[in-house]
């Protein structure tokens, strides 16, 4: 039986490596392990060392260096739409604070129909459709696989640092007491300047 331990992310899969393709719902792209069968009739173990958030256009490089193309599955959702944008933002935060997955697009939100409930609730109106589902991922995924693990590292070290950054700046104090420092410098030395000129007199 052959088993996949490596995930290839979308930008480095070769087309002339991948010898077949697992169609996977969004939970299923979360799994770390498992026995998956491929359309064309590859069977592998899944055996990756952590769970990983899966994309569609990804692949499993299976122990013999032959790679299976991983497609997101057409799922039940809820396309959903408001007139006033704020309510959009405001359905995305309350989702993300019930961990309910969602693909975001610039003026739409795509949802399970679980969260049917949830979206009646805050003013914006719902769909049936029927599409793959490529939801947002999660804050916490540090995934170690593949190209997308060191774009994503080196974007959060970016986002901190603006934020940082931003803190400092809207506070102000350490900007502030930088300047009275800076200010204190010079008066010792203005000073010193002082009594060197009166000793000349």
């Amino acid at each position: 039986m052959s088993k996949a331990t490596l995930i290839v992310r979308k930008a480095a899969v070769r087309p002339e490596q991948v010898v077949d393709a697992v169609v996977l719902d969004h939970a299923a792209r979360k799994a770390a392990t498992g026995r998956l069968s491929a359309s064309g009739g590859t069977v592998f173990d899944l055996a990756l060392e952590k769970t990983v958030q899966v994309e569609d256009g990804d692949a499993f490089r299976l122990d013999d260096g032959r790679l299976v193309a991983v497609k997101a599955a057409e799922e039940a959702l809820l396309e959903v739409r408001a007139g006033n944008p704020a309510r959009l933002v405001r359905l995305a935060w309350q989702l993300g604070g019930s961990h309910v997955p969602a693909e975001v697009g610039p003026d739409v939100l795509y949802v399970p129909e679980s969260a049917a409930e949830l979206v009646r609730g805050s003013g914006c109106s719902a769909s049936p459709v029927t599409r793959a589902f490529k939801p947002e991922k999660e804050a916490h995924d540090h995934s170690t696989c593949g190209h997308d693990h060191s774009h994503d590292h080196a974007h959060h070290h970016h986002d901190h640092g603006q934020a940082h950054d931003a803190a400092l700046d809207s506070h102000g104090h350490r900007h502030d007491a930088h300047g009275h420092a800076h200010h204190g410098h010079h008066e010792p030395h203005d000073h010193d300047h002082a009594g060197h000129d009166h000793h000349d007199h």
